[in-house]
């Protein structure tokens, strides 16, 4: 899913122009028609087909010159519909690794009968784009898509050999996942120096203007844990003490109650400093004071308040399933409960675990981890080389816009391709609403002038990366 970008706080605005009522240009209305395929292409996984999806965007690379040897389709037996497409732009010079274009085709699922218009036709409406996808990922997976048509269109010849990924999965963590195939079966096909993705973009604030942009430099990394209680049961006339939903409930209890340290990157830690800058007062000389020592109780409960520094500080664990019992009648024999972690960067699965054991502190009560068994989250760096051509291209497109790096305190397929070595950024470019754009939610929708001014952002910015 697109991360929510963290620099609301900022103070900076830039001045906002419609495009809805602006005349299109030849080549925006042929990546309109381009991303309204793809958005109509229903790729849930009740339903849907992202196979299908990847080759009507294939047939799209092919009819600008690809040749079948610069794309390849895959996919797996099992998984039919759960194909990907990798396509290939080669460089000119051997010696530059190449740069990888990622985004996921398939989106959440969404109901007919509970949105106000079809999910699955684009529809323009009041300068917003509605549908599922809208957004996320199909709004980044057609502006890579248009871009690799363009430069072929145009005989662009980069420098960096340009690779576009398309996968399926991302939104399903339980279903096939294109871009863990990819890195697991063929990393070869996706081998990068470096990996653009969702993740970054932008905020725009109720009446329109620009707040800020974000540059995603890390992720955390999900994974969920079985928490459960058992117990012989017996006739609900003769209670005892230990019954599974008593103890399951201390042992959420104490999930609730447990806090995990606050910790720092070299992303969080940029993003603190210049937010502190930026909201000035209590909360500013809080996250002053918690950068320059992180066990300081006080300024951590102050700074902790506000739910996104609080996540962005730390590992969080919630407890969002639970179940229990199997008749009116009787002592439950069972209890259990999912619980959700959003693991900090560093981090591992198993340490997360032992966390939650000691926190528990019940030898009765099994945790476990539920499959699948996610990679660690492993921070990108920092790079100059990557941040700084994305700040000078936005400085062009958007004057005056203050951008921060981030960390996502959500997950994107990125953690598979870092897992074996290529970092992974999430673009600055694509400004959305502040209420989220509606995203895993009803009535999904994209500003239309922010689809095509983060289109030609992104546009400039892949040139000038391949360029050097």
């Amino acid at each position: 899913m697109i991360a929510r970008t963290f620099a609301a706080v900022l103070l900076a605005t830039a001045a906002f122009s419609p495009a809805s009522a602006q005349t299109l240009r030849p080549d925006q209305t042929a990546f309109r028609a381009l991303y309204q395929e793809l958005v109509e292409t229903n790729t849930t996984l009740s339903v849907g087909s992202c196979t299908d999806a990847a080759a009507k965007m294939g047939a799209r690379l092919k009819a600008a010159g690809f040749t079948d040897s610069e794309i390849t389709y895959f996919l797996t037996s099992e998984h039919p519909k759960d194909g990907g497409l990798v396509a290939v732009l080669k460089g000119t010079d051997a010696r530059i690794k190449p740069m990888l274009l990622l985004a996921h085709i398939d989106v959440v699922e969404a109901k007919r009968e509970d949105w106000t218009r079809d999910p699955f036709k684009l529809i323009e409406e009041n300068g917003f784009f509605y549908a599922r996808g809208a957004a996320d990922d199909k709004s980044m997976a057609a502006i890579w898509t248009d871009a690799m048509v363009r430069f072929r269109q145009e005989g662009y010849k980069p420098k960096r050999t340009i690779k576009l990924a398309l996968t399926c999965g991302e939104e399903t963590s339980y279903a096939f996942n294109g871009a863990a195939w990819l890195a697991q079966n063929r990393p070869e096909l996706i081998a990068a120096e470096f990996a653009l993705n969702e993740g970054g973009g932008g905020e725009l604030d109720p009446s329109g203007k620009k707040m800020s942009l974000a540059m995603q430099v890390g992720e955390k990394a999900v994974q969920n844990y079985r928490i459960e209680a058992t117990n012989p049961g017996g006739h609900s006339s003769r209670p005892v003490p230990d019954n599974a939903i008593y103890e399951l409930a201390d042992a959420l209890r104490a999930v609730r109650m447990y806090e995990f340290p606050a910790k720092f990157t070299d992303t969080t830690r940029a993003y603190f400093s210049q937010t502190a800058k930026n909201v000035g007062g209590q909360m500013g000389g809080a996250i002053t004071a918690l950068l320059a020592n992180p066990t300081d109780t006080a300024a951590n409960k102050i700074v902790s308040t506000d739910p996104t520094y609080h996540s962005t500080l730390r590992t969080t664990c919630v407890a969002t399933l639970l179940d229990g019992g199997h008749a009116n009648n009787a002592l439950p024999q069972r209890a259990g409960a999912n619980i959700n972690c959003r693991i900090f960067p560093g981090e591992t699965n198993e340490t997360t675990r032992a966390a939650l054991v000691t926190a528990i502190n019940d030898p009765k009560i099994n945790l476990t981890m539920t499959p699948p068994i996610r990679p660690i989250a492993k921070p990108p760096a920092l790079d100059a080389k990557i941040v700084g051509p994305a700040t000078a291209v936005a400085e062009k497109h958007f004057p005056g816009v203050p951008i921060l790096p981030l960390m996502s305190t959500g997950a994107t397929d990125g953690i598979f391709l870092e897992a074996i070595g290529i970092p992974v950024y999430g673009v600055p470019g694509i400004f959305g609403e502040s209420d989220f754009n509606g995203i895993h939610g009803l009535n999904e929708r994209m500003r239309v002038s922010s689809l095509y001014e983060g289109r030609d952002y992104l546009f400039d910015l892949v040139k000038v990366y391949a360029s050097k």
